[in-house]
């Protein structure tokens, strides 16, 4: 909402200081986004004299002038001199004064001047008309100024135009600061203040009453609450007067002709869209019109203001005249029935439309207009009638229009506004600071409110304050919200309306009462900030990205959809690509890392802790649960005189899982080969589950070359995805203390000739069960293949064993014993023998 200081300073009293204003607004909840200075669009803008006008060589209809600028086009002397110009206009002549722009100006509407040849003639500048710049619709010539005009003066400077103008970003509860009114009732209560708002009225009604030659009707009820109309015949439609022109302009709003001004100055006022018909376009049947409000039927075409043809889709509020359509109800009017040069009758709409359905229309049309923005936030369905009285009696001011006695108003169902109780008792709670009566009382009138004290309160009254948590005879308010505030419904409502004027700064710090209760980060919340610590210690940054998905991220990625759910649909997303909720997290870290892969970041490692949504069939709430994820690419450092490049592959990523489950003291830890339609997404062979005792907390592995295509990413790329609830419980705080043996250990060395099926983590699982209480450690240094000393579909696996006892020296004898029985049982198991 851009607001005008000097419109406002019309309506109310406010601070010298723009700056002043801006910190006030900010600090009762409305933010400020800029202050701008209209005006700032004359530069490059000044007033000028025609010094000779002469015809173009090359053209019937235009002219060559000469135009004394002053001081802003000097000669190689340094004296002024004049500025050839060509110029089509022809209301002109020698001696006039008028408004010229030079090159380098930018005027409303993005016009950009630039020194230019017009039938090979050089022009350097513009003559400008009213409507060039702004300033009104007139473009039948240039603007002429008066003939004791100064000559050389900034455009801005002669007008004295200049305006301030605050660029407010209104939240969505306040559709009452989406108007001048609204925001001058806003001011009054920051600064308590009364405003001075006067408001035209009607002069005369004359002719045919309104409700004899328009009849309205609402077949859809959920499309419109409340549709008011009202006929001024006899309009002479023209250009508007200039500090129309200019409170629009500094509202962002260009200008059209009287009649669409008003109805846009009128909204701008008072925050009520308007729309204006031209009658004589609305199908006659026996002196009478309709107008009717309906649904749109599926593929119905309509053709909006902007000149395009729309297809609608069913359920799409239109306007219609019985028959055909003439506007897209709260969004944009028509073509057929829109205001011309020609038009006599105007017929007012003042109606208010559905918030939701206008949302949608708006949105799915990708037609965004004031009035849609305005009607998405709920308009105030009572003062329909007093905004189309306002707009009739300037229409008869401005346009010289009769207006036609009464007008029709169809309202459905009349809103009453509730009563609320406010409770003294409950203000000081909830604010934590005594907030006084006086003031209570005070700030909710500014605001509209219709406020009474009670000292004792009544039955219903008491009842209402027992309902809310039991109130006090005392110190009690009974409050009726106004019409045009829709998010007062409750005390806490009030309250909050109350703290925002008497200033939430002025609160003072206290520390929350509690009973027998010590403040501190629960088990939980422990574990996952270690968590965090662990695999930053690992070398992995914290990253976060959207919990919305594409509809096609798991088919992308080859994940399977099976033990995810149903997608989880956005009811009214942000953007098209991000329709739903994420049900895992793989998809965004692998585009976190093509993204930076595109921007010259080789060397990515990344993790994530986020939820993931699995929609149930019958289930009004998905299922959610979170997940713990991380990605690594590239290599771990760069490249050096003596650090070669080392991509990162899947012993790193599994390196990393190793380290992150024993810091959390996971016990049991176990991997087997990721295989299966579950695992597409990973290369084979280069992927595992990872499993605690029976539990499986997820996987690791390298991308399948096919996803990494698909995303663009060249380099390889290690990922795990790990069910953190599942690895919160397997987590164990503390661990059993084991003293240290003082006693010296005893190395052996051992080498199995297996199977090329038999893993690494079956022998050890095996090695470390065989070999009882003194086996220690179990380390595998050694690989080694060769058909002809190994054997086919063979391969040897040597291992580094370590013996120890914790209250004796082992003697050979025992350390024989125990390793010859361990080779027997391991060989037995698994079909080895040991390597000779």
């Amino acid at each position: 909402m851009r607001v005008s200081y000097n419109w406002l300073q019309e309506l109310i009293d406010v601070p010298e200081s723009p700056e002043e204003l801006s910190r006030e607004f900010i600090r009762t909840g409305t933010e400020v986004e800029a202050i701008d200075t209209v005006g700032e669009s004359f530069d490059h803008v000044v007033t000028a004299k025609v010094v000779s006008k002469e015809p173009h060589p090359d053209s019937d209809h235009m002219w060559v002038t000469m135009v004394d600028v002053g001081n802003y086009n000097l000669g190689e002397d340094g004296s002024p001199e004049p500025l050839q110009i060509v110029c089509g206009a022809q209301n002109f002549e020698q001696g006039d004064h008028i408004v010229t722009a030079l090159v380098g100006a930018e005027l409303p509407g993005g016009i950009k001047i630039k020194k230019s040849k017009l039938r090979g003639v050089v022009s350097y500048g513009m003559n400008c008309s009213a409507r060039e710049l702004g300033l009104s619709g007139d473009h039948s010539g240039i603007m002429i100024l008066p003939a004791d005009a100064p000559v050389g003066v900034p455009f801005a400077e002669y007008r004295g135009t200049s305006d301030t103008v605050l660029d407010c970003e209104i939240t969505p509860n306040r559709p009452d600061c989406l108007s001048m009114v609204g925001m001058a009732r806003e001011v009054g209560a920051i600064f308590d203040r009364d405003t001075h708002v006067e408001l035209p009225t009607i002069k005369q009604e004359v002719g045919r009453p309104t409700a004899d030659e328009v009849s309205l009707a609402i077949a859809d009820e959920g499309l419109c609450s409340r549709y008011v109309a009202r006929i001024v015949r006899n309009v002479k439609v023209g250009p508007s007067p200039e500090w129309m022109v200019e409170r629009l302009a500094a509202a962002g709003v260009r200008s059209i002709n009287n009649i669409v001004d008003i109805t846009n100055y009128v909204m701008m006022l008072t925050g009520q869209p308007l729309h204006a018909f031209d009658l004589d376009t609305f199908a006659e049947r026996d002196g009478h019109r309709r107008v009717v409000v309906r649904g749109a039927h599926e593929g119905e075409v309509f053709q909006t203001l902007d000149g395009v043809e729309r297809t609608l889709d069913e359920g799409m509020g239109l306007i219609t005249d019985g028959e055909r359509p003439v506007a897209l109800a709260g969004v944009m009017g028509g073509m057929d029935s829109e205001i011309e040069d020609d038009t006599r009758d105007v017929l007012i709409e003042s109606a208010c439309f559905d918030a939701g359905r206008t949302s949608h229309t708006s949105r799915d049309l990708q037609l965004i207009s004031e009035a849609s923005i305005r009607f998405e936030r709920q308009v105030d369905e009572a003062g329909c009638v007093d905004v189309a009285n306002i707009t009739a009696a300037l229409i008869e001011e401005l346009a010289g229009g009769e207006v036609a006695p009464g007008y029709v108003d169809l309202y459905p169902a009349p809103k009453a506004q509730p009563e609320l109780v406010l409770r003294q008792e409950r203000v000081d709670l909830i604010c934590g600071a005594q907030i006084s009566p006086e003031f209570i009382e005070r700030a909710l009138t500014r605001l509209g409110c219709t406020v009474r004290a009670d000292a004792a309160s009544d039955g219903a009254a008491g009842a209402s304050a027992a309902a809310a948590g039991g109130a006090e005879a005392a110190g009690t308010f009974r409050v009726v919200p106004p019409s045009f505030r829709p998010d007062l419904e409750r005390e806490i409502d009030l309250i909050e309306e109350v703290l925002r004027l008497w200033g939430m700064d002025r609160v003072e710090a206290t520390i929350p009462a509690a009973k027998n209760h010590i403040g501190g980060l629960t088990h939980e919340q422990r574990l996952l900030r270690r968590v965090g610590a662990i695999l930053r210690s690992c070398g992995l940054n914290e990253t976060t990205t959207y919990s919305f998905a594409a509809p096609g991220d798991l088919e992308k990625t080859r994940m399977s959809t099976e033990g995810r759910g149903l997608p989880v649909v956005i009811m009214n997303p942000l953007v098209a690509e991000q329709t739903e909720m994420r049900r895992s997290l793989l998809p965004g870290l692998l585009q976190s890392v093509a993204y930076n892969n595109a921007r010259g970041t080789a060397n990515v490692h990344l993790y994530e802790m986020g939820t993931l949504f699995c929609g149930r069939e019958n289930a009004s709430l998905p299922k959610e649960r979170r997940s713990l994820a991380g990605v690594l690419s590239g290599a771990w450092g760069d490249v050096t005189w003596k650090q070669k490049f080392a991509p990162l592959r899947f012993f790193d990523g599994k390196g990393v899982v190793e380290e992150l489950l024993a810091q959390l003291r996971v016990e049991k830890v176990r991997f087997r080969p990721a295989e299966g339609d579950g695992y597409a997404f990973l290369q084979p062979g280069r992927g595992a589950e990872v499993l605690a005792g029976g539990t499986v907390l997820g996987w690791v592995g390298e991308i399948h070359p096919e996803v990494r295509d698909a995303y663009g990413i060249d380099l390889p790329v290690v990922a795990f995805e790990l069910n953190l609830d599942a690895l919160i419980t397997c987590s164990r705080d503390q661990q059993a203390y084991r003293d240290f043996s003082s006693y010296p250990a005893v190395e052996m060395d051992l080498a199995i000739v297996v199977d090329e099926g038999v893993t690494c983590e079956d022998l050890e699982r095996r090695l470390q069960s065989a070999g009882g209480k003194l086996l220690r450690g179990v380390r595998l240094f050694d690989v080694y293949r060769d058909d002809k000393r190994v054997g086919e579909g063979k391969k040897s696996m040597a291992f580094a064993l370590t013996y120890r006892a914790d209250d004796h020296t082992l003697t050979s004898e025992e350390v024989e014993k125990v390793h010859q029985k361990l080779v027997t049982k391991v060989c037995k198991a698994t079909g080895g023998e040991v390597r000779a």
